[in-house]
């Protein structure tokens, strides 16, 4: 087998979901830290020896260069069958079909309404040292808090212990980092919402101790935020 490089910013929701998976599974890899506040990935280098969406996370297996999240995890429980269990990614096509159901749900809910409230709450504001453009904030929030509605009912209140069953999966590794990017402007995901809190305490639970490595930096954002509320 090929020697694997991980490529991954902490701050990146997908990069620090394939980190943990990576980590539970016990898939031998190289760690390649990419510091994105430098800017190194928009030098013509990274893009033509690295990646060349110029993004993370991504991954070298051997001569093999591979981007997006979604594809690598796919890849990588092929590659590694023998050795990732198959409850992360089933081989049973229909069980399959709902870990990928939700996997493309995200791209246009979690991930996107998560994300977009996190920009323009925090993201932007501290990059341009100015505040917060209230009319987008709230356009956001108001996506993200239908978006977190829907995961409360449609994905984790049908009877469930995780998203898509009773055994945890990819889907609620993708889930749980994209829901951690809006704690680090001040908002609580988990408020109002008990089905979503005690579905993130056991995924926290359940990925320990790597889930704690790869949120470190997010968690000490999220505390200073929490300070600032005070």
């Amino acid at each position: 087998m090929p020697q694997l490089k991980y490529y991954y910013d902490f701050m990146s929701q997908p990069s620090r979901a394939l980190y943990i998976f990576l980590k539970l599974t016990n898939i031998p890899f190289e760690v390649c830290p990419v510091a994105l506040r430098k800017g190194i990935q928009h030098s013509d280098e990274f893009k033509e020896k690295l990646n060349r969406f110029q993004k993370v996370p991504f991954i070298h297996h051997g001569s093999f260069k591979l981007a997006e999240s979604i594809a690598i995890v796919r890849y990588l429980s092929r590659e590694y069958r023998d050795v990732v269990e198959d409850h992360w990614y089933p081989k049973n096509s229909q069980e399959q079909a709902k870990v990928d159901e939700y996997l493309e749900w995200q791209h246009t809910n979690t991930r996107l309404h998560c994300a977009s409230y996190f920009v323009y709450k925090w993201l932007i504001p501290n990059m341009t040292q100015s505040p917060p453009d209230a009319n987008e904030v709230s356009k956001h929030e108001s996506n993200m808090l239908t978006c977190l509605d829907q995961i409360e009912d449609l994905w984790l209140g049908q009877g469930h212990k995780y998203i898509v069953g009773d055994k945890i999966s990819v889907a609620d590794i993708f889930a749980a980092t994209e829901l951690e990017q809006p704690k680090m402007a001040g908002f609580d995901v988990c408020k109002g919402r008990p089905k979503l809190k005690a579905w993130l305490d056991q995924v926290k639970q359940d990925c320990s101790p790597f889930y704690e490595e790869a949120h470190v930096i997010t968690n000490k954002i999220a505390s200073q935020a929490k300070r600032a509320k005070l």
